[in-house]
C-alpha cells in the first residue's frame, strides 16, 4: 500500500483576514458609472462635480493617468502635447475604473504636472462610492471604458466659448500670459479637440450644450438618468 501524503494546510488565519479587508473595501453593489466628455472649457469639470455632489458620489478625473515621463530629460517633456489621448495608460486607466466599477477601492498614482511625472511611492486611495462620475476630455475616447459606462454625456460648447473659459482659468489660476494660453490653444488645445476629441462624441447616449445654465445640464442629465432607471439608490 502506497502512504497518503498530506499536503500541509495553510493557516486560515491570514486568509480570512485578508478576504475580510477586501469585504470591507468593496460596496454591497455595484455602483452606477457616468461619462462625462468635453473639449477643454467645455464646462465638463462642473458638471461632474455637481453631478458628483447631488447624487453623493465620486468625480474621477483621468488627469493622473498621464505617462511617467521621467525617462525624458525636463526640456523635452514640456514638448509633449498632453491634448493627445497617446500619453494617458490606459491599461492602468482601465483596471481602475473597472475595479471600481465593481465597487472595490484602488489606489490611484499621483501625477506632478511641475514635473510631467509622477511622484515616486505615492498614491491615494480613491473609494467608489454609489455613483461614479468619469470626468476627462477623453473620457470618451477609449473603446475599452465603454463596457463600464451606464451612460455617456457629451457638452457640446462652441470654441470662443471654451477659449474664454481656458483664458481666464490658466490667467486667474496657473499664472500664465495670454500670449502662452492662445499659442497652447493654437497649437495644442484645438487641434487636438478636432481630431480626437469632438469625433469622440458620436458615443455619447446624451449630448448637452454647454453653453447653458449650469442647473439646466444637471437637470437634462439627471431627467435621462431617470428615464433609463438609473437614479436607484441616489441620496
Amino acid at each position: 500500500m502506497r502512504a497518503t501524503v498530506e499536503t500541509p494546510r495553510r493557516p486560515a488565519g491570514p486568509d480570512i483576514a485578508t478576504r475580510q479587508a477586501q469585504d470591507v473595501l468593496r460596496l454591497p453593489f455595484p455602483p452606477t458609472v457616468l461619462a462625462v466628455a468635453g473639449c477643454s472649457g467645455s464646462g465638463k469639470t462642473t458638471l461632474a462635480n455637481e453631478l458628483a455632489r447631488l447624487l453623493h458620489g465620486l468625480r474621477f478625473h483621468l488627469d493622473d493617468y498621464y505617462l511617467d515621463l521621467g525617462d525624458l530629460p525636463l526640456e523635452e517633456r514640456v514638448k509633449k502635447n498632453f491634448d493627445d489621448p497617446a500619453l494617458i495608460e490606459v491599461p492602468l486607466l482601465e483596471r481602475h475604473i473597472a475595479a471600481l466599477a465593481r465597487g472595490e477601492s484602488i489606489e490611484r498614482p499621483c501625477y506632478d504636472f511641475g514635473t510631467y511625472t509622477r511622484i515616486a511611492g505615492r498614491t491615494q486611495t480613491v473609494n467608489a462610492g454609489p455613483f461614479l462620475v468619469v470626468e476627462g476630455i477623453f473620457a470618451l475616447y477609449y473603446p475599452e471604458l465603454f463596457p463600464y459606462y451606464h451612460l455617456r454625456v457629451f457638452i457640446d460648447t462652441p470654441d470662443a466659448l471654451c477659449f474664454e473659459r481656458r483664458l481666464k482659468r490658466d490667467m486667474e489660476e496657473r499664472g500664465r500670459s495670454p500670449e502662452s494660453v492662445e499659442y497652447q490653444w493654437k497649437f495644442r488645445v484645438r487641434p487636438s479637440s478636432v481630431a480626437f476629441v469632438r469625433p469622440s462624441a458620436e458615443h455619447a447616449d446624451l449630448v448637452v450644450d454647454g453653453s447653458g445654465a449650469l442647473d439646466w445640464k444637471v437637470e437634462r442629465v439627471l431627467t435621462e438618468m431617470r428615464k433609463r432607471g438609473l437614479l436607484t439608490g441616489a441620496g
